[in-house]
């Protein structure tokens, strides 16, 4: 269905290059609320004050994940920034629906300080409590206020164009499909939530 904002291909061809001109890290968000807990490979997520006594974080989280269900229920998470070379927790924690499997299972994590589950395998953490929410149709846009965190070791960060390199092909072939879907998805709440608003 055509939508009065849809981009002609050129343009879309554009702002695919641009989005590609620089490298976003990967982030492990994690969040329990005592007796679940659910986490999910994120790449929108940005650093959002320079105040060093009240570091803030802006992420977006899809209304589709279960992550997202833990978020709003408890109004924190924690952040974890990867190895370069952890492939292996983007496929545990970015290929599989926690609403249909545990992501979870056989791990024995710690706890943060704020009550989320701790990955001791990140390059760091940061506990993150929800500050402001605005919704956006696809996504909730959560304004943070980082209440602790450590830099457990130092070594290269994972990112988008990593993992791209370095996943397997059929790993590959799983990715591509499961962004195709949360296209989808993402769409038609884009086109409702801009619809229940005229004159935008």
């Amino acid at each position: 269905m055509q939508d009065e904002f849809d981009l002609p291909p050129e343009t879309r061809d554009t702002v695919s290059r641009i989005f590609h001109l620089y490298d976003p890290p990967l982030w492990l968000v994690t969040v329990g609320d005592g007796h679940r807990r659910s986490g999910m490979i994120a790449t929108s997520v940005t650093r959002a004050s320079i105040v060093a006594e009240w570091p803030r974080m802006l992420i977006a989280i899809a209304k589709q994940h279960d992550t997202w269900n833990l978020i709003e229920a408890t109004g924190r998470f924690a952040l974890h920034l990867l190895r370069q070379d952890d492939l292996e927790t983007v496929w545990r924690f970015g290929l599989a629906s926690g609403h249909r499997v545990d992501k979870f299972a056989d791990l024995a994590l710690p706890e943060t300080p704020g009550g989320n589950p701790l990955y001791p395998g990140a390059l760091s953490w940061l506990d993150c409590r929800v500050e402001q929410q605005m919704g956006s149709g696809d996504r909730s846009v959560y304004l943070a206020g980082i209440t602790g965190g450590a830099l457990l070791r130092q070594a290269p960060v994972l990112t988008v164009a990593t993992l791209l390199r370095d996943a397997p092909p059929e790993r590959k072939a799983a990715l591509d499909r499961l962004y195709t879907q949360d296209q989808a998805i993402d769409r038609a709440a884009i086109l409702a939530w801009r619809r229940a608003r005229p004159g935008l």
